[in-house]
This record gives structure tokens, sequence and C-alpha cells, in this order.
């Protein structure tokens, strides 16, 4: 039941006004004065404040600053005189939902606070949306990698420094890219995201700069590129390698003068929109083999950030696990299933090929498929294929990648791991590896890798 509480020094509306709202099936209290309201508040939530201007001692206009210094919430309605319209208009502007003067007309006084409750079920309706958002792109994990991973988005965030995300599928390179510009100062822009893979050849620079009208069959009105669109904000070009040559050299001279041209047109448009990239290819090796071009490379590699695999931070599966379990009870309007301690086992030995989206989409399943409330390693006996855990991970064979890529791969995950084990210190893990310090450093940046400050806290101590 909605609550109210009347603030006003007239015993007659109180009363009258009370009576109204309680008759509507309002739950209704009533103070005297802007100090026993602030008191009352204190000590209980109410959803509606009506409040008058004149009141003994403490105004309502001091009320209400104090009311939203304290981040008390409530809707308020403010009853003011003929001669306070001045006030009530400064109260608006403090907050207030709306005013009404007296004398009190007791019908229009009830439709605004009817209006004021409909407004704050909105705006609760709105916060938990947006904390269902949130949640939707928080970057889980509490391992080395994601606090190292995490500590790089917050330093690379606040700048206008170009970002390449690299890692394999599934990993949430667009988790990444989306926690960066809410980090930013363009966060209250556009976040434009483009997959360069799913968009045909003959059709991704319309999608990127936009067309006129006749520029091409089926153009029959001018439409804005995603470039524009992100005017302000930030552009996402996922999977950049997928790119054709032609397209990229667009997109760099985009890079490199602010300005773009909308095919079949000549009017040069500036854009002002962050970008970042995301890949799962060895662009290096990309560029070696002509289908990725390397001044276009070095305009977007400015900061480097690498998203590891699942498979080397397994202590952040069951946590993953739980997260997802909230989330897609929320969606389905279930409870949440437990996970038995032998499932997390089973959880942790899976390699986990597909990464975090794999993850997601078997916890998916076992809400929809298991029965009951807990999930117990019995119900993972899918995830088995030919015994393949994290501890005895595939090595690829066939001709799948080039042996360099390989090579550089497996460098860079074992330096991950080394890193993991000596909690970041690069002293101890050029030690740990049989390598000078120095060298270290080269390959780490050469990989992407960012030195942990809490690995070179604990050196200089």
């Amino acid at each position: 039941m909605p609550s109210i509480l009347i603030v006003d020094d007239e015993p007659g509306v109180r009363s009258a006004l009370g009576g109204v709202l309680r008759d509507e099936g309002y739950e209704v209290d009533a103070v005297d004065t802007g100090e026993a309201c602030l008191e009352r508040l204190g000590r209980q939530a109410y959803d509606v404040v009506v409040l008058d201007i004149w009141l003994p001692g403490m105004d309502g206009l001091d009320t209400l600053a104090r009311m939203r210094e304290r981040q008390i919430d409530s809707q308020v309605v403010i009853i003011s005189g003929h001669g306070n319209i001045e006030s009530a208009v400064r109260a608006i502007k403090m907050g207030a939902f709306d005013f009404v003067e007296k004398p009190l007309s007791l019908e229009k006084t009830v439709l605004v606070v009817r209006n004021a409750l409909r407004q704050r079920s909105l705006e609760a309706e709105n916060r938990a949306l947006r904390a269902r958002v949130d949640a939707q792109h928080t970057m889980v994990g509490e391992s080395y990698a994601m606090v190292k991973l995490r500590e790089q988005v917050a330093m690379a965030a606040p700048t206008n420094g170009r970002v390449l995300i690299f890692g394999e599928n599934g990993t949430g390179k667009e988790l990444v890219a989306r926690n960066i510009h809410q980090l930013s100062r363009r966060r209250t822009g556009p976040f434009v995201e483009v997959n360069c893979a799913a968009i045909p050849e003959d059709l991704i620079e319309s999608e990127l700069f936009g067309h006129v009208r006749g520029a091409f069959t089926g153009a029959v009105a001018d439409r804005r590129g995603k470039f524009e669109l992100a005017h302000g904000g930030t552009i996402f070009l996922d999977e950049i390698a997928d790119m054709s040559l032609k397209t990229q050299a667009k997109v760099l001279r985009v890079l490199q003068e602010q300005v773009m041209e909308p095919v079949g047109g000549s009017a040069r448009i500036r854009v002002d929109a962050r970008v970042l990239a995301a890949t799962n290819k060895d662009l290096t090796a990309e560029i070696r083999t002509g289908r990725f071009r390397e001044d276009l490379y070095f305009r977007l590699n400015v900061v480097p950030i690498f998203v590891p695999p699942l498979r080397d931070r397994q202590e952040d599966v069951p946590l993953l696990a739980d997260h997802f379990m909230a989330m897609l009870a929320r969606e389905y309007g279930r409870r949440p299933k437990t996970f038995d301690a032998d499932a997390i086992v089973a959880l942790r030995q899976y390699a986990w090929p597909g990464n975090v989206r794999e993850l997601h989409n078997v916890v998916e399943r076992l809400m929809i498929m298991v029965p009951g409330d807990r999930i117990s390693s019995r119900d993972l006996t899918f995830l088995d294929r030919g015994g393949v855990t994290a501890d005895a991970r595939p090595v690829d064979t066939g001709a799948s990648m080039p042996l360099h890529e390989a090579r550089d791969r497996f460098e860079r995950d074992y330096i991950l791991r080394a890193l993991a084990a000596q909690q970041g210190n690069i002293s101890r893990t050029a030690e740990a590896l049989g390598i000078e310090r120095s060298n270290l450093y080269r390959k780490m940046r050469g990989f992407g890798i960012a030195p942990s400050r809490r690995g070179e806290d604990e050196e200089i101590a």
C-alpha cells in the first residue's frame, strides 16, 4: 500500500486531506512541522510527502533541502499559498514533483499525488532495469588474470586512446569494450557496435559511413553511418580483421582526418568517436600475409588489451556460473538453482573451448532442463567430450594455424600462468622462467600484457 506523509500546520488541512487520501486506499500519516517531518522520515520511508511552504520554525524549502541532503528519495508535492508561487517554483527546481495552490482542491491534490506515485513507480522500474543491464555488463572474476584485466580497463577508460582488444571467441571482448565506454568521459554518449564479420563486403562501407539516396540499388533514402551515429561517444569495431583491405583504407582515413564521406556523396562529415576494435586473430600474422594494413594496425593498437581464455582462470568458473544462474533466474522468473560441490568440480575441470559464452549457454541449459533445485555432476555428463579437461588441454596438431602463431599463443599463455603463480611479481617470474627481467618485459609488451600494479608494489617493497 502506498504511504503518504502530510506536513501542514493547519489541523483542518491535515484532517481533510488525510481523510480523502485514506479513502483512496493510501496509508497516511501527518505532522505539523518540518522538524517533525525529518524525524518521521528518519524512522520510516514514505512514497510521497505533501509539504506546506509556510511552517513554524523550519519552512518547507529548508525541509526539502534537508531531505535531499539526507538522500531521501520520496516524491514531494508542495502546498503553496497564492503569494508563494515563486517559492513553489524554487521547490520544483530543487526536485519537488509538483505544487498545489491553497485553498486546496482535494480532487486536484489527489490527482497530483496519484501522478507522483506513478512517477515514483516508473523511477523504481527504471532503476531495476538499469541494475539488470549493469549486471549483464559486469566483469565477473577474482583471478589474477581478471584483476589485471580490470586494472587495464580502468587505466585506459578515462582517456581518448584507441584500444585494440584481442582474445579468443567467447572470452568477452565486447564486455570489455562496454566497460571501457561506461568508465570513460564519453559514457553519456552513444555506444555503437559494428560486427565486421557479419556484414557483407558490399554493404559494410554503407554501414560504417552511411549513404545518400540513389547511391546504389536499394538506396531509397539517405542513411547515417555508424561513425556518424557514434559522434560524441564510442564505436566498437568487432572482428576488425574480417574487414576488406578497401574498407580498411577508408577507416584509416577517418582515424587520421576525423572526417568521412557517405557512399555516393561528396559532403565531408566531421566525426568525433572514440574507436575500440577487437579481433580473435593474430594481426601481425595477418599483416605478414597481406590481409591487414600495417598502418591501420598501428593506428588502432594504441592500448592493447588481452582478454584471457576461461581455461586460464578456472577459479572464476564457479563465480561466473552463479552469476549467470542469478541472471537467468530473473529472466525466466524462476528460483535460481544451486550447484553441488561435485558439479563445481566438473565445471572447473572442463576445458571450455567456447569460453565464457559457452559457460553461459551451459548454465541456461541447466536452468531449463534440470527439474530440481540442485545441479550435480550427473547433470553435466554432456560436457565430457572424450575426457577433455582443463588439465589435459588439447593440442592443435592440424594445420589450423601457422607454426609461429601457435608458438606465440603458447608463449603468451605460459607467461600469463607464470605471472599468476608469482602474483604478478616481475622479478620472481623472470627467475622462474629462467630469463632476464628486461627480456620478460619486452615479451610482455609484445603480447600486450601490462604489469600488475600489485606486482610492482611488491617489488618496490
